[in-house]
Formats: C-alpha cells, structure tokens, sequence
C-alpha cells in the first residue's frame, strides 16, 4: 500500500497503542508463569501478535478479547512446538523466545521474514550454549536465523556484547528457570533502559536479579517461578515519536494522551531532545498528556547519543532536517541492525528528497534548515521509516508518496486513521511510482 500525505497539520487529541516492547514481555512472561494472566492495552498487531503466536506454539493457552489478552501459563513445563516458529519481523519475539526454547527437551526451530533471517543472532546462540543448551543456525557462514535450539538449559557464567540489548533481556527472562545459578556479565552495555524494562517485567512477575547499576553485570537464581497476574502495557513512547514530531513541524495543536511518564522506556527522551531543539512541548505529568503547539523555529547545534534510544533516529533525522545548523547523532552501531540499515537509509532517502545528511562510521550529520517540495519514497518495509517520512510529508510544500507503508502496522496499528482524526490529508493509492 502507498500513500500520499498532502502538507497540513495536526489538531485535538491523539492515542497511540500499547508498547511493543511491554507486550512482547508480558505475553512471555505469562506464558513462562503457572497460571493466568491477564494483560490489558496488549499490542494488537505486528510484534504483539507475533509474540503471541510463539507463546501459543510453546503451549499457552490464549484468549483473546477486546482490548486484553487473558493467557494460561505453562511455567516449566513447557511444550515442544509442533512446527516451525515464524515471528515474522519482530526480531524481539526472534530473540527472547530463542532462550524459551533453550527451556524445553525437544527441538525447536525459530525463523521469520525475509528481514529477520538477515538480523544476526549469532551471539545469542553462542550464550545458550555456554550455559547448556544445544542451538546452531541453519546456514554456513550466516549469523542470522533460521536457528535451532534444543534445552535443557543448565545455567552458569556467559560473557555477552550489550550492543544489542534484545540478546541480555532474552537471557534475563529465561534464566529464572534454567536448572542452576546464571551469571552474566555484558560488555559494552547500550540500549539499557530496555534492560530496565525486562527487570520491571521479571518483578511483576514476582521474580528479582542481582545487578550492577551499570548494567554489566547480572546473577538471577535457577529454579525459580514466575507468578501470573493483572498487568497493564503502558502506551509506546516509540510511537509517541512520530505524531510528536510531525506536530513540531508543522502548524498544529495536538495533545497526546495515556502517556505514564514514569515508565521506564528511553525513548521518553525524545521530548526533551525535541524541546532542546526549540520545540514547543508541554508535559502533564498528573494527566499523562503532552501537549504540542508546532511552528516554532528549531535549532541545531547539538550532539544527540543515541545508544539507549536506537529507534528513535528515523522521527530525530526527519526533526533535524528543519533545524538552523548541524545536528550531530551518534553511537549508531546497533542502529544499522534493525529492520534495515536505519543510518544509511534515512541518510538516502532524505537526501534524494533535497536535504542535507552525511554518513559517518557511528554518526550521522545532519545540516538544515530544508525545504522538502515533495517527492516520492520508500518505506524499505520499515514501520519506523514509513511513519517517519509521513511526518515529514505534513511540512512538504507538495506533499510526499510514501511508498510500501502498510508496514506502520507493526508497531502502530490505526497509524493512519489516527493523523487523518486529527485532519491529516493521507490518501490510499495503487500502483508503483517510482522509489528512492
């Protein structure tokens, strides 16, 4: 599906849905828990579902109603899947149910889309062998799924790279019922508020991890359980990013609601960065809300670390690309191995659209202010570049075709229906018009 988003603005309020990264946690830890649960405001789409698929092929039992999940637990006892696992683009889901099935005593194979069997595991997979289990990947001289994994994981001490914070948050979760004692140490640690997030999750659960404050060290005791309950998933602030900035840069007046300001995900940040920058944001802590006034002139001038906010470079790069002076990001490392290069794609696209960005090893330059006339572009079926560019299409002078944008879906379903309640022009269109 392609659409075209006519230059306009944003009024009145807006919701996104749950975090994908709380409900992917929730729906494994119910699953891993000896009872029910249930989980309201779940992800219902994309990764949400994904996730939910694993735990149901693991033996959770799963009713789904609207607005909550209520799922059966199987604790320990874990069943052997009957077929394939397909976490189709959630390469969360990939990662944290590959330790799941290190718990189990049978085989288990886990792949996904065309995306997620180019994301590298490798290090994962290594982990769980050094604490017992049997996995291996499927293709010689490939880091990246399709990946077998047989239990029983025993335990003991591994030494893993933080880069990718999906792999530690996948042995934290697992690891309370490995058979002994786990000790991890990380190095590197990047992306840590999503740890946080898993630690928040395991003591919901009723579960605790000894830990260092830097994040490099964690010891969890084997032979634990997790206790089911009533949780409910926060709304994402990885999605929040995108009608935030499409409101900063155009003539809008948005509230943005069902916002818990205490949560831990990192990319809350991204208010203050946008505010730094000159934004006119308003936090309402006690309502939950963040109100938007747009049209205020941005600045540069500053050196954004990106290490625990990766996802949030494709909304920041769009930001920037309306900001007087240089924006600097850095620590991208990790940013590269998301659903695409997210650096060097952002960094195309949006200089074939007339804007200014240079690539380095870990970094990416930004000079602005640029007009955008307009233009088509692709979303390289990426859910965070699609919303990103439709941000953008708002300030275009013509208006932008962004192309392959069904995928919004995965993290943000009713992305569209969403702007156009708020009086955002996007239209449906067929066919192909031509990439960049």
């Amino acid at each position: 599906m392609h659409v075209l988003v006519k230059p306009g603005s944003l009024h009145g309020s807006l919701q996104v849905p749950g975090s994908k990264s709380h409900t992917i946690r929730a729906v494994l830890l119910s699953l891993l828990s000896e009872g029910q649960s249930i989980i309201y405001n779940p992800l219902c789409s994309g990764d949400g579902l994904s996730a939910l698929s694993a735990a149901k092929a693991f033996g959770a039992m799963v009713e789904e109603q609207e607005g909550y999940w209520v799922i059966q637990g199987k604790g320990s006892a874990l069943a052997v899947p009957e077929d394939c696992i397909n976490t189709g683009n959630s390469g969360t889901t990939t990662c944290f149910f590959s330790s799941v099935a290190a718990l189990v005593d049978g085989w288990t194979v886990i792949t996904g889309d065309e995306q997620i069997r180019r994301r590298p595991i490798k290090r994962l997979v290594d982990s769980l062998n050094t604490l017992g289990a049997t996995a291996f990947l499927t293709r010689g001289g490939q880091e990246a799924p399709p990946v077998v994994i047989k239990g029983i994981m025993r335990g003991g001490k591994v030494t893993i790279n933080g880069n990718n914070s999906q792999y530690v948050s996948s042995l934290l979760l697992s690891c309370p019922l490995a058979e002994g004692d786990t000790e991890i140490l990380v190095e590197d640690p990047l992306e840590t508020p999503y740890v946080q997030i898993t630690l928040d999750w395991m003591h919901r659960y009723g579960i605790s991890v000894e830990k260092r404050d830097d994040y490099t060290r964690f010891y969890i005791k084997g032979g634990q359980h997790y206790r089911p309950g009533r949780f409910t998933v926060p709304a994402d602030f990885s999605a929040v990013a995108f009608p935030l900035v499409a409101a900063v840069l155009s003539d809008s007046d948005l509230l943005l609601t069902s916002l818990d300001f205490q949560d831990s995900q990192g990319d809350k940040r991204v208010i203050e960065i946008l505010r730094a920058m000159g934004a006119n944001v308003v936090k309402h802590e006690e309502e939950g809300t963040l109100s938007v006034q747009g049209g205020a002139t941005l600045h540069g001038g500053v050196t954004v670390d990106l290490g625990d906010i990766p996802d949030a470079l494709p909304a920041l790069a769009v930001a920037a690309t309306q900001a007087h002076g240089v924006t600097t990001f850095t620590n991208l490392r990790h940013v590269r191995q998301k659903e695409t290069d997210r650096v060097a794609e952002m960094a195309t696209k949006l200089n074939a659209l007339g804007c200014n960005l240079e690539v380095g090893e870990d970094s990416l330059v930004v000079r602005g202010p640029t007009k955008v006339r307009g233009g088509v572009v692709s979303s390289s079926h990426d859910h965070r570049i699609a919303m990103a560019m439709v941000a953008l299409g708002l300030s275009t002078e013509e208006g932008l075709v962004v192309e392959d944008a069904a995928c919004v879906s995965v993290s943000f379903p009713g992305f569209f229906d969403a702007f156009r309640n708020c009086g955002a022009e996007i239209r449906e269109m067929d066919g192909c018009i031509g990439r960049r």
